[in-house]
């Protein structure tokens, strides 16, 4: 004769009342967080276009001389502001998500050269600044890795970004994507100063900035390699940083080779 279970019909379980309830309001809380995020990001984000567009009105005289010239200097101090806080917020609130798991990837194939083509042609003001190289390792024959297109640009960025702003002036960036098993290993080396191995895991939590020559060289709020690492982990990766005081810093993102 078969037993009987001792629990009740209906008991609890990941498939019972209590975890149909439970998923209900795990469902709840997101929609609530994403609902936070989106309007967070409207009310920041709104006021702040405002700022940058009549800054750039005055800066450029659209309408005629200001007059005084300490008046278009004002005006750009505005603007450079304005841009700084937009990049500020936008790095908080793709924190926010990252860790509250609101953000959808849509992984797949992606190409690592058209990845870094985007990505170099959006840091080529940084890089002329500097006057800074960055080296791609055999550009144009990369490997395919298995990511979102968004996320692997923001990764890159984020990454090749922060050697820019380690490399002493007129320095090099190399890039390198090697196969490892059935992964890819994006490397992104700098040859800057460097930093104490036991400072590096700090750097991957967001705000942190240690005291050390690495973070306190430029500016910014400390969350682009939080941002990179969270984000490769998001896709199914890992990104790992190896440095030693006087040789530089190498940044190694792990993502799944295409299928």
């Amino acid at each position: 004769m078969a037993q009987e279970a001792d629990h009740p019909s209906g008991a609890d379980g990941p498939h019972g009342a209590d975890g149909r309830a439970r998923a209900r309001i795990d469902a709840a809380l997101d929609e609530r967080r994403r609902s936070f995020l989106r309007m967070v990001s409207h009310e920041l984000r709104t006021p702040l276009n405002s700022i940058l567009g009549f800054s750039e009105i005055l800066t450029s005289e659209l309408y005629g001389p200001l007059g005084t010239p300490q008046y278009k200097e004002y005006a750009e101090i505005i603007h450079g502001s304005g841009q700084k806080l937009l990049k500020l917020v936008n790095q908080v609130l793709e924190i926010a998500r990252l860790e509250g798991n609101t953000i959808d990837f849509d992984v797949g194939p992606e190409s690592l050269d058209a990845a870094l083509d985007d990505v170099l042609m959006a840091l080529n003001t940084e890089l002329e600044t500097r006057s800074v190289r960055v080296n791609v390792t055999d550009r144009g024959q990369l490997p395919a890795v298995t990511a979102d297109g968004r996320g692997l640009r923001s990764v890159l960025t984020q990454l090749i970004h922060n050697a820019i702003v380690f490399s002493p002036e007129g320095g090099e960036v190399t890039v390198t994507a090697e196969p490892h098993g059935g992964d890819v290993d994006i490397v992104i080396r700098d040859h800057g100063d460097g930093i104490d191995p036991d400072d590096l895991g700090r750097l991957m939590a967001p705000f942190e900035q240690g005291e050390n020559a690495l973070t306190r060289k430029g500016e910014g709020a400390g969350l682009g390699l939080p941002i990179a690492d969270l984000t490769c982990t998001a896709m199914g990766g890992r990104l790992r940083l190896t440095s030693a005081p006087g040789q530089g810093m190498t940044a190694t993102a792990r993502l799944a080779a295409a299928r």
